[in-house]
């Protein structure tokens, strides 16, 4: 199981495999659909954030009707005795702009609902895997995702958007395939990962930049004397040669990547005078370090040439079988700050409206108390977006109703049925990023089971 600090041999063994000669002739048609479309460069800057929540964020602590009936639903479900329960005074108010009933965060997403009030974040209501649009007895009969309730297979699900195979690779490593043609020239690669290799950042053709969250990006021990510049040219030498081996390759370019780009990008993230380093002070979380050398890499677009940027930043762990109430409150006071922080950085470097941030995990969990203060794997669950482009202040999607063993409950827990599915979520930003309509199949498989492409919040 992923837990947010490396990839999971499984997710690896299906990357090696789309690396195979067997995937080739997959892959060289996927470019040939894209490669028409891109010829165009782009004259604009833009650039989304993946926040990857691992272990699975209980969506309904983050997000709770704050009405009496729907509290009181929620209450219902989730009483006082079981531990997990939020009191109703505790929630953040507010109020979309798109529905009469008032909504409550958890206390611990203070920075979000400001953003969310200023109509900079909206909320995205029951998102989850889907193989098409599935009712409770389709459930019951069996249509559901592969694995439903693992991590493993549902981070890699949420990551591919591909729920009824084993996939290789993950929609944002598509999207940057799609949009490669914007950073044609300038050798600087769309996606950048602060997780090392994930699913997500895996392209048919797009590797992924890796940078470290703290520290050098310089190799150590090449320090220019001559014994570092023999010991870099056999590196090289190595690496150029044919290891007859996936794991090595992927391994090699990678690699390769890093030496040819550490010029490049090590100043950058070594820079002690960044202009936005005021607006990190005080924050010293791993997922500030995340999203500041973010914002650190945003504001070098001019020196990197970089048009169009995807990031990758991690959050874990969100498995909260039990203490849910004090682990889930430590994670989102690490969250919050730090996503305000970035989205003030993004103002500040006058892309506020440029870049959009997103949140993602493995699944919901169970309205359902467990024992010892926790909750069990779930299914749907609701998600952030953050930015100027947004359309703000409201939420998208349909909120479930919080009834165990009613409609919208996959079994009798609260394990929510998702009413928009992560194909329709990651097309919306994949639109807004510059993808077109013909393209967009190519990066979503099976976004045409289901009715819209555009949920509208950007």
């Amino acid at each position: 199981m992923k837990t947010g600090q490396s990839l999971s041999r499984r997710a690896f063994l299906r990357q090696a495999a789309a690396l195979s000669s067997a995937g080739l002739a997959s892959r060289l048609d996927f470019i040939g659909a894209i490669g028409a479309a891109n010829a165009q460069t782009a004259a604009d800057y833009k650039a989304l954030v993946c926040v990857f929540m691992f272990g699975g964020n209980d969506g309904n602590n983050t997000v709770v009707p704050l009405d009496n009936a729907g509290y009181a639903q929620y209450a219902t479900a989730r009483p006082a005795t079981s531990g997990i329960q939020l009191a109703q005074a505790t929630l953040l108010p507010i109020q979309p702009t798109n529905t009469g009933i008032p909504l409550g965060l958890h206390p611990a997403l203070a920075q979000v609902r400001t953003l969310f009030n200023q109509n900079k974040a909206a909320v995205l209501a029951n998102v989850g895997t889907l193989l098409a649009p599935t009712s409770q007895a389709q459930y019951n009969a069996g249509q559901r995702p592969l694995s439903l309730y693992s991590h493993s297979d549902q981070q890699a699900q949420w990551q591919s958007s591909i729920s009824n195979s084993a996939a290789g690779t993950g929609w944002g490593g598509r999207l940057a395939d799609a949009v490669a043609s914007y950073n044609a020239g300038t050798g600087f690669p769309v996606v950048t990962s602060l997780d090392g290799t994930v699913l997500f950042t895996t392209g048919t053709t797009s590797v992924p930049l890796t940078i470290p969250v703290t520290g050098s990006f310089a190799l150590a021990g090449y320090n220019g004397t001559a014994a570092a510049n023999a010991r870099l040219a056999a590196l090289t030498q190595l690496q150029a040669s044919d290891q007859g081996n996936t794991f090595a390759a992927a391994a090699n370019a990678i690699g390769t990547q890093a030496l040819q780009l550490s010029a490049t990008v090590n100043p950058i993230l070594a820079n002690t005078s960044s202009t936005i380093a005021p607006l990190f002070a005080g924050l010293s979380t791993n997922t500030s370090k995340q999203l500041y050398q973010v914002a650190k890499m945003i504001e070098a677009r001019a020196s990197t040439g970089a048009r169009r940027q995807i990031f990758f930043v991690q959050l874990g762990s969100f498995d909260t079988h039990n203490d849910q109430i004090n682990r889930q409150q430590n994670l989102f006071a690490e969250l919050d700050p730090a996503l305000k922080a970035f989205y003030d950085a993004t103002v500040a470097l006058g892309v506020g409206n440029q870049v959009t941030t997103f949140t993602l995990s493995d699944f919901g969990r169970t309205l359902q108390p467990a024992s010892g203060g926790g909750t069990d794997h779930a299914w749907g669950s609701h998600h952030f977006i953050i930015g100027d482009a947004v359309k703000g202040g409201r939420i998208y999607g349909q909120y479930p109703q919080l009834v165990l063993g009613g409609p919208s409950d996959a079994e009798k827990e609260g394990r929510w049925i998702p009413t928009t599915a992560v194909d329709q979520y990651g097309a919306t930003l994949a639109k807004w990023f510059g993808v077109t309509p013909s393209q967009l199949s190519a990066v979503f498989p099976n976004l045409a089971r289901f009715a819209t492409s555009d949920l509208g919040f950007l």
